[in-house]
């Protein structure tokens, strides 16, 4: 298979390794990706395993090339579902003490953030999966955000599974459509307000209280029925919604799993840690959770 014409992907194939390079080893023997460079992250932990490629716009800083993102190559069950994200927190970062919530509806996995630029609709790989090259890796000497140098900033936004546990709440059997288009219009108001021109990359309207990842995912899940789910905060939010859905009388056809992505220890980030509950009721109902 050639080169060429891969940008958008994907390729598909088993990791391998042969004379010290890692490449994918596809169906008809061919090896993909062969002398690129492919971040040791996946090697550590996919290697022998089925997984999927692509390349990335984004430059590898070392070699000016395209990064090459890859993820495990799942069978997609085809069940339309929601699954809400509970990230635990950055050690290293104080601002992530109260960790990161998002939501993925049928692989649209929508992201809020302070920042204008944060607040998008991101691809479960991109989400999940980003190697700790070039613009996403965090400084190779200070090990954190760092954007001093503009032609080559480090941003330290590679993927959320290699820097943290992510707790999941995945439901089956709603109207994914609905609630879909109540996120895409939360991005065109975000997107539409006018910046503070003291910090046009900040959104303006950002409240950690009132308009925050938090709030307005909460304020989705009110919007389709769920009217008992309470929580400001990602880790109050996450267990409040699951034990009222998992505990909910009347299911309507509705689905609940709590499932957990163990964080992919790499080098370039500690292991994570759960965020302290604001509310010590949400203390009390996690405890009344099955397997949390």
């Amino acid at each position: 298979m050639k080169e060429t014409g891969t940008i958008n992907g994907p390729l598909k194939g088993f990791l391998r390794i042969q004379d010290g390079k890692p490449f994918i080893m596809d169906a008809s023997g061919n090896r993909l990706l062969y002398g690129k460079t492919i971040w040791s992250g996946y090697t550590e932990h996919w290697l022998n395993r089925a997984v999927q490629a692509r390349y990335l716009p984004q430059k590898d800083y070392e070699t000016g090339q395209p990064i090459i993102i890859m993820w495990p190559d799942v069978p997609d069950p085809g069940v339309p579902f929601v699954e809400l994200y509970y990230n635990e927190r950055l050690v290293k970062y104080p601002k992530s003490l109260l960790g990161h919530i998002a939501i993925n509806i049928n692989g649209e996995i929508f992201n809020f953030s302070h920042l204008l630029n944060e607040n998008e609709v991101m691809t479960p790989e991109e989400y999940f999966y980003r190697p700790a090259l070039g613009e996403f890796a965090p400084h190779p000497e200070l090990g954190v955000f760092n954007v001093d140098d503009r032609e080559h900033p480090y941003y330290d936004k590679f993927g959320r599974n290699f820097m943290r546990t992510i707790h999941v709440l995945r439901l089956e059997g709603l109207d994914t459509g609905r609630i879909s288009r109540y996120f895409h219009e939360q991005l065109k108001i975000i997107h539409s307000t006018r910046p503070d021109p003291k910090r046009p990359d900040h959104y303006r309207d950002f409240s950690i209280f009132t308009r925050s990842c938090s709030t307005i995912i909460r304020d989705g899940l009110r919007d389709y029925g769920f009217k008992s789910i309470s929580g400001m905060f990602p880790h109050d939010l996450f267990v409040n919604t699951a034990y009222h859905l998992i505990n909910k009388k009347d299911t309507g056809g509705l689905t609940v799993k709590l499932l957990r992505m163990k964080q992919l220890k790499v080098p370039e980030a500690s292991f994570s840690a759960l965020t302290p509950f604001i509310n010590p009721l949400n203390r009390i109902l996690a405890k009344r959770i099955p397997a949390y």
